[in-house]
């Protein structure tokens, strides 16, 4: 494999459909449309074009567009073909770009790792770009949207202008003090500036776990004894048989998962196996599993049965700090809970499940995560981003050390910020991040 190869992929979904998209990127894109019976054709301009092998068969007449570097997507000439979508086609296709040489398919995501060899996006934007293609709800698209769009490597840019700027008035300091206009006291102007982006660093990392949430999902678990009922609620707030709904105790003996489109918010909901004393080794490897998905949860559903002894669990809820009390089977006739609930319902009344549902919106309080998209997304961009508030917050508060150590730790903190968007160091990072694509992205 070689960064000159010209590589070819199917970009479109798979076959059979309607149509196919085939994108070519490379040194040879306009040799493999000559090849092709193609011929030139007026750059970002849709033409319809008949398709031969070699030997002047047909294979398809279909539309295609040519994009000359550097105005493409890879930065690269690139083309595409849009053709029916038959199988045979296809591979016809791909039969003849395969015979050309230095021509090979595609690896997932390779078309985007040229366009950030390129300088055509960021790590940041790609990393947005894979979120988008992976979206299942409108939240995740906008957060995406916004990270593809480059509001986060705008963002660390700005930063590091300012860390630039800080290290550039230092240095002006030492190596023109001499000089009548290079007051001698210029680098103690930076400090409050660098405070002031201490501070702003820290409010936007306190905002990483919107970003973990809204892009990996909210994850809530119903928890609570056997028969509570957690089989029933799961079934009635995902609309279908999830779960298997018995009076046998401990028949749920794994978590299970189903994924919910909850006001444009990602949302998955956990059946856990009943908590209870038992002689099962498999039933208590569901329970300690469902122990550890509680601790875990950002918000916990614990139903309880009309009649239910006090709870006997509560230590296995000392480390979950967002939880919702529920008593069950409300329609049994003189239902009562020993413990206080937040709601009381029956699964069989849908009424009961919408007045649940909008309590958990109130618990997760997500119309206050709509206002800022521009948050960091990543375990990644967190780590990152602390070690570069940490640089900066020793160089501001060690006034003691010369002048060039506190220098450096700005330095320091300006590749932590190059890291993130991918300006400095990263090629052990690439292959990671560039592999969350599929073929022909």
């Amino acid at each position: 494999m070689s960064e000159f190869d010209t590589i070819f992929a199917l970009s479109s979904g798979s076959v059979p459909a309607g149509v196919a998209v085939i994108r070519i990127s490379g040194l040879q894109v306009r040799f493999a449309l000559e090849t092709l019976g193609i011929g030139e054709l007026e750059p970002r301009v849709a033409s319809l074009k008949s398709i031969r092998k070699q030997n002047n068969q047909l294979i398809d007449r279909g539309l295609v567009l040519f994009f000359p570097n550097p105005h493409s997507f890879t930065g690269e000439d690139c083309a595409e073909l849009h053709v029916h979508g038959g199988r045979a086609v296809v591979d016809s296709i791909f039969d003849e770009l395969g015979a050309l040489d230095r021509f090979r398919f595609a690896e997932a995501g390779e078309f985007t790792k040229r366009a950030y060899d390129n300088g055509k996006m960021d790590l940041t934007e790609a990393e947005g770009l894979a979120d988008l293609l992976s979206s299942e709800t409108e939240m995740q698209r906008k957060l995406a949207v916004e990270q593809a769009d480059g509001g986060l490597r705008r963002l660390y840019e700005q930063w590091n202008a300012q860390i630039l700027r800080s290290r550039a008035l230092i240095e002006a300091e030492l190596d023109f003090s001499d000089e009548e206009d290079i007051p001698g006291s210029v680098s103690d102007q930076i400090w409050s500036d660098i405070s002031s982006l201490i501070s702003d660093m820290n409010d936007h990392l306190e905002k990483s776990k919107i970003g973990e949430i809204s892009r990996s999902g909210f994850s809530i678990v119903i928890a609570g004894a056997p028969n509570a009922g957690k089989s029933s609620l799961m079934n009635a707030i995902a609309g279908r048989e999830v779960a298997i709904v018995s009076d046998e105790q401990g028949t749920t003996r794994d978590v299970l998962e189903v994924r919910l489109d909850l006001e444009g918010f990602l949302v998955v909901l956990k059946d856990t196996a009943g908590l209870r004393e038992t002689d099962s080794k498999v039933e208590r490897e569901g329970i300690r599993k469902a122990k550890s998905e509680l601790i875990q949860a950002d918000l916990v559903l614990y139903l309880i049965e009309p009649g239910q002894s006090e709870d006997t669990y509560a230590n296995d809820f000392a480390d979950v700090s967002n939880m919702i009390i529920i008593g069950t089977k409300s329609d049994i006739t003189g239902a009562h809970w020993q413990k206080d609930t937040d709601i009381s319902l029956s699964t069989r009344s849908m009424a009961d499940v919408d007045a649940l549902l909008d309590l958990i919106k109130s618990k997760l309080a997500l119309s206050s995560i709509r206002d800022d998209l521009v948050v960091p997304t990543r375990r990644r961009h967190v780590d990152l981003l602390k070690s570069a508030m940490s640089e900066l917050e020793y160089a501001l508060s060690n006034s003691d050390l010369p002048i060039e150590i506190r220098s450096e730790h700005l330095r320091i903190s300006q590749d932590n910020l190059g890291r993130i968007t991918g300006r400095v160091d990263v090629e052990d990072l690439l292959g990671v991040i560039f592999s969350e694509f599929c073929v022909g992205k």
